[in-house]
């Protein structure tokens, strides 16, 4: 795992397998989620804060790389951070590993955009000016 990742940290649920016994692979999109609101809460971007700001962040596109299927109470290290951010669009990468054998099982990239409510694009630089320097950081980091 490269530097820069924030790390976050999960169990797997029963709810989250299917009749094989593995996680469902519509769950691990849902893994990001939470690893990237976890990553944007560590660094003082707290989601609700933002919305209330009026900056809404889309997902534009998710890939995501199956490696080794995880199961029913795994512990999973989820590591994400921002790779990709000009102001306008932003991409996040991430790695899951098993917890206990250390095992990368699943790597993805979401991508993201700003948005004022009335869903037209925001300039983050000129709009908000200290929040794009917080981004823009985080990736120069």
């Amino acid at each position: 795992m490269e530097r820069n990742y924030i790390k976050y940290y999960r169990s797997v649920n029963y709810y989250e397998t299917d009749q094989m016994g593995i996680v469902h692979h519509s769950n691990y999109i849902r893994f990001f989620e939470e690893a990237r609101l976890y990553l944007m809460k560590q660094a003082g971007m707290d989601y609700r804060r933002l919305e209330e700001m009026g900056i809404i962040i889309p997902v534009t596109f998710v890939r995501c790389n199956y490696l080794v299927p995880l199961r029913f109470e795994d512990e999973v290290e989820i590591a994400a951070k921002i790779t990709k951010y000009d102001g306008i669009k932003m991409e996040v990468s991430y790695e899951i590993y098993q917890k206990e054998t250390g095992q990368l099982c699943t790597r993805g990239i979401t991508g993201h955009c700003f948005l004022d409510p009335g869903l037209k694009p925001i300039r983050m630089k000129r709009a908000f000016p200290d929040l794009f320097a917080k981004l823009k950081a985080m990736i120069e980091e």
